[in-house]
């Protein structure tokens, strides 16, 4: 079966181009109309903290996930808007934006992982302080 054979980095690269997708076809709806987001990030904070608790594994398959996301939302930013953003700065190093996401959803359990990803995307574009 071929996905025996995908290595767990490259299950993260697959998920996360699959998230960037997503997150296109949210950008290419109007503001004003609802639209439904899709994938394991569509998920309730108290979903993400159960299934993550002591599973790295699937933590990482969230944050690639929101990797994904964020990029989505990058790639469909009008033209002049957030051009700049690096989704990776050294002030905020993937391993502390994973920890802001676990942090957020303890707060907000009753929140979607998407809004705490929502949360991480506004920290980025905060100059540094």
């Amino acid at each position: 079966m071929i996905s025996d054979c995908l290595k767990p980095r490259r299950r993260c690269v697959l998920w996360a181009l699959w998230a960037v997708a997503a997150g296109t076809l949210f950008m290419d709806q109007a503001e004003a109309q609802s639209v439904k987001i899709v994938g394991i990030g569509a998920s309730s904070c108290q979903y993400f903290l159960r299934e993550t608790n002591g599973k790295p594994e699937v933590e990482k398959n969230f944050f690639a996930w929101a990797q994904g996301y964020m990029s989505g939302l990058l790639l469909r930013a009008p033209p002049g808007k957030d051009e700049d953003l690096d989704l990776a700065p050294d002030v905020y190093p993937l391993l502390k934006q994973a920890e802001f996401l676990r942090s957020f959803c303890t707060r907000n359990p009753d929140a979607d992982f998407s809004d705490g990803v929502n949360d991480l995307y506004r920290t980025l574009r905060a100059p540094p302080s």
